[in-house]
C-alpha cells in the first residue's frame, strides 16, 4: 500500500488563524513589558491577557472596509476587550508585529523541516551500511568510469544532508530576530527595552538595528537555504531516474500494487515520485530569486516584498516539508538490482580497470606517457572492436614482458579499487 502524505503541520503554521494567534502573543508581550515599567497598569496587561480574542472572519470582515490587515486584527481584538483596548497595540506600528510575528512562524517551520531532514538523513544512513559492499559502475559524463559502491552515493548524499542541517541552523538564528523599533526604527514611542523583555519572552533576540522592517537578507538566507535543499533533493531524484532506465536499471523507486505507469503502455514502470521531485524542486529554487529581490526595498520600507512573501514562506516551506517525506519515502523502499550492477560493470569487457593497468606499467618502469599511449591503442580497439580488453594486453608483447600473468589479472580485481571504502565510512563518523 503506497504511503500517503499526510503531515498537516506545516500547512497549519501558515494559516491565518496561527498568524493571528502570534499577532496577539506579541501585543500581550509588549503589554506586559510596559506594565512592568508602569507605562499601562499592571491590571490592563492581565484583562487584556485573558479577555483578548479574536475571529479570522471577524477579522476579513472588518478588513474589507479598512482595507489593512493589522488594524482589522486590532479593531477585532479591541472588541472582546472594554476600557482596557486602549492599551492595546500602545505605541506599535504593523510591522512590528508583523515582522516579529513571521520570526516565529519560521522557526517553527523551520523545526519541521529539520525534522524531516533528520529522518531522511536516517534512512540514507541506513541504506549507505547496508549497500557498503554493493558493488556498481561509476560514472562520469554518463560514462563507464571505475568501480565503486551504491553505499558510497548513499554515503555522499547523506554526507550533503548534514551539511544542509548546519545551513538550516545558522539560517534559524539569523531569522530569530524581532523588532518593535517603531514606525522607523528610531524607537520613537516605545524605549528599547520594550523590544528587549519582548523578545526574551519569544526566544528571539532584538535586532541590532531594523527600520520600519527586518532587512529582508534575513529572510533571503533562509530561502537561499532551502532552494540549496531542493536542489540537492532534486540531484538525488535525477540519480534515481538516470539509473532507473531500462537499459541500466540498477535502482528502480518504489512501484506499488495496483500503480499504472502509463494509459497506453501495460508495461512502464516510470519515475514518477523522483520527476515531481525535480519538478518542484524548480519552483523553490525560482522562490529564493524572489526572495533575493525582495532585499531592495524604498528608504525605510515600502510594501513591494510582502504580497510575495505571503507565496514563496508558505509554498517553500510546505513544498520541502512534501519532497523530504517524498524522497524517504522513495530511497527507504528503493528496488536496487545487483546483477544488472555487475552486469553493467562487465559490459565493457574490463576497460573500467585501464587506470590499473596503466600504474602497473610505468611501476615497472615504463614512461607515463608511452604507458598512457599503450593502454589507449588497446582500450579503443576493445570498444570498436567488441574485443576483451584484458585478452587485448595479454596479447601484446610489450606489456607481457613487463608484467606477469598474475600482475595482470590483479588490475582487473575490483576489491582493489574499493579497499579504502570502510575508511570513508569511518571518516564519515557511519561506522566506527
Amino acid at each position: 500500500m503506497i504511503e500517503r502524505y499526510s503531515r498537516p503541520e506545516m500547512g497549519r503554521i501558515w494559516t491565518l488563524e496561527n498568524r493571528f494567534k502570534k499577532f496577539l502573543e506579541i501585543e500581550i508581550a509588549v503589554c506586559y513589558a510596559l506594565a512592568q515599567k508602569g507605562i499601562i497598569p499592571r491590571e490592563a496587561a492581565e484583562a487584556i491577557e485573558q479577555k483578548a480574542s479574536f475571529s479570522v472572519e471577524r477579522i476579513l470582515e472588518i478588513e474589507e472596509t479598512t482595507r489593512h490587515d493589522v488594524v482589522a486584527f486590532t479593531r477585532c481584538v479591541a472588541e472582546s476587550l472594554g476600557e482596557e483596548s486602549r492599551y492595546f497595540h500602545y505605541g506599535l506600528t504593523s510591522y512590528d508585529i508583523v515582522d516579529t510575528a513571521l520570526s516565529l512562524l519560521l522557526k517553527e517551520a523551520i523545526g519541521l523541516i529539520d525534522e524531516g531532514l533528520a529522518n531522511l538523513a536516517e534512512t540514507l544512513k541506513e541504506q549507505a551500511l547496508k549497500h557498503q559492499d554493493t558493488v556498481m559502475i561509476g560514472r562520469t559524463h554518463g560514462v563507464h568510469a571505475e568501480p565503486i559502491t551504491l553505499g558510497l552515493k548513499f554515503a555522499l548524499w547523506w554526507d550533503e544532508l548534514r551539511r544542509h542541517r548546519e545551513r538550516l541552523k545558522r539560517a534559524e538564528e539569523t531569522i530569530s530576530c524581532g523588532k518593535i523599533s517603531g514606525a522607523v526604527g528610531t524607537y520613537a514611542h516605545l524605549d528599547p527595552w520594550v523590544e528587549e523583555a519582548v523578545c526574551q519572552r519569544l526566544g528571539l533576540k532584538p535586532a541590532p538595528i531594523s527600520t520600519q522592517i527586518l532587512q529582508r537578507d534575513l529572510h533571503a538566507e533562509f530561502l537561499t537555504v532551502l532552494a540549496l535543499l531542493a536542489s540537492s533533493l532534486d540531484k538525488f531524484a535525477v540519480e534515481i531516474r538516470g539509473l532507473q532506465k531500462t537499459e541500466i536499471r540498477e535502482l528502480e523507486e518504489p512501484f506499488y500494487q495496483g500503480q499504472k505507469g502509463s494509459s497506453a503502455m501495460p508495461h512502464k514502470r516510470n519515475p514518477v515520485s523522483s520527476e515531481q521531485i525535480s519538478g518542484l524542486s524548480r519552483i523553490v529554487r525560482a522562490n529564493a530569486q524572489v526572495a533575493l529581490e525582495n532585499i531592495p526595498l524604498w528608504h525605510e520600507r515600502d510594501i513591494s516584498h510582502s504580497s510575495a512573501e505571503r507565496v514563496i514562506l508558505p509554498d517553500s516551506s510546505i513544498l520541502i516539508d512534501y519532497m523530504l517525506y517524498q524522497m524517504n519515502r522513495i530511497i527507504r523502499n528503493l528496488h536496487v538490482y545487483p546483477r544488472n550492477m555487475l552486469a553493467n560493470l562487465e559490459k565493457t569487457g574490463g576497460l573500467v580497470y585501464s587506470q590499473s593497468v596503466l600504474l602497473a606499467l610505468v611501476e615497472k618502469g615504463m614512461s607515463r606517457e608511452k604507458a598512457y599511449d599503450l593502454v589507449q591503442k588497446y582500450a579503443m580497439r576493445s570498444w570498436e572492436e567488441q574485443l576483451p580488453f584484458r585478452q587485448l594486453l595479454e596479447n601484446d608483447r610489450e606489456v607481457i614482458s613487463l608484467l606477469t600473468p598474475e600482475e595482470i589479472k590483479a588490475c582487473f580485481d575490483t576489491r582493489k579499487n574499493l579497499r579504502f571504502v570502510s575508511y570513508i565510512f569511518r571518516r564519515l563518523g557511519l561506522i566506527q
